[in-house]
């Protein structure tokens, strides 16, 4: 005797007196279902033996079951720790998609190009977006709001703000970074810093701040200077900083990437790291582990927030509740400092 069959989803959804997008939803696990309507509705797929087709569950409910991983396009000339952080976290949104049924998709943008989202959105290849530039950021997330376009942000909320982010504590890496080399005895401790305006570093600064305020110490503006998170603004900012204050002998850095560029200019001048001028970076990334002076650093736990960048997203889609996560990071010791 031949196993009972249905065709379509339609089919099922007469057979459950319900419409067909609550049936596409219920064979989807979505939590906008009850219980006992979705056991209800797949019991019957099973009696039936009926195999969702995915590209025709996707056209019915407009959704591609993708996600886009927005970051700004690589061009290969600069060294930069957007691209190199951006490449970690993508590792981590990817693991964290795969046990969900979402896929991928790197969507690369222009820093000023606002009409990206619009055509991936209305094309219905995408879903939502995961935005992980650091730069430039504001103008492209106030398009993706006014448009309501679904997306999460890598950074940090605004006040009274309606979509998702995840970030690391800044302040607190700031720190402990700084409290760490007054704890080793570094008189001089410069602050090189990534982008001026930009939230993440204000933070770090303010926990900078911080620390040398506990310590009693006197906040002198010489020992700050700012970059752009790349490999070269680590070497031009190192150079003005020992310009201005020549006895430094320690500085806190923003990234791992202009560590590197920071600690190349101090050998290129003869002075030895850690034992003339110790370095502290951020972010932890594998070139600050695997290199030939591993890098003393903030490690911000990126495999994590990438994982709860793909949940916390897709969770948003399907129930609309909006998720602000602020991770913790921690001081890694090594030889830099």
């Amino acid at each position: 005797m031949m196993a009972k069959t249905v065709q379509t989803i339609e089919d099922i959804a007469r057979l459950a007196n319900v419409s067909k997008s609550t049936v596409s939803r219920a064979l989807n696990d979505s939590p906008l279902i009850n219980q006992e309507t979705r056991e209800r509705i797949q019991s019957l797929a099973r009696e039936y033996n009926f195999r969702i087709n995915a590209p025709a569950r996707n056209l019915s409910m407009r959704q591609s079951h993708t996600l886009g991983f927005v970051s700004y396009a690589c061009s290969g000339k600069n060294f930069s720790a957007e691209n190199m952080f951006g490449l970690e976290l993508l590792g981590g949104v990817s693991d964290g998609l795969r046990p969900l049924g979402y896929d991928l998709l790197v969507v690369p943008v222009e820093p000023h190009d606002t009409t990206w989202a619009h055509q991936y959105l209305n094309s219905g290849r995408v879903d939502g977006f995961v935005l992980t530039i650091s730069t430039r950021k504001q103008k492209m997330i106030n398009e993706l709001v006014n448009m309501g376009i679904p997306f999460i942000l890598w950074g940090f909320p605004q006040p009274n703000s309606s979509f998702c982010t995840v970030c690391g504590d800044d302040v607190t890496g700031g720190r402990i970074a700084t409290e760490y080399l007054i704890r080793t005895g570094r008189q001089h401790i410069g602050f090189l810093g990534g982008p001026m305006d930009e939230i993440e570093v204000k933070y770090r600064h303010h926990g900078y701040e911080l620390a040398l305020q506990n310590a009693g110490r006197y906040l002198d503006p010489d020992l700050v200077v700012y970059g752009d998170y790349s490999h070269t603004s680590g070497i031009t900012a190192m150079k003005r900083l020992l310009e201005q204050k020549p006895d430094l002998d320690a500085v806190f850095v923003n990234s791992d990437v202009m560590a590197l560029g920071a600690i190349q200019y101090i050998q290129s001048c003869g002075k030895r790291v850690p034992e003339d001028i110790a370095v502290v970076g951020y972010d932890d990334l594998l070139l600050a582990r695997y290199n030939n002076l591993p890098i003393t650093t903030i490690r911000q736990n990126i495999p994590l927030a990438g994982k709860l960048l793909a949940e916390n997203l897709i969770q948003y889609i399907q129930t609309g509740v909006v998720t602000n996560v602020n991770l913790p990071v921690e001081l890694v010791i090594r030889k830099t400092a």
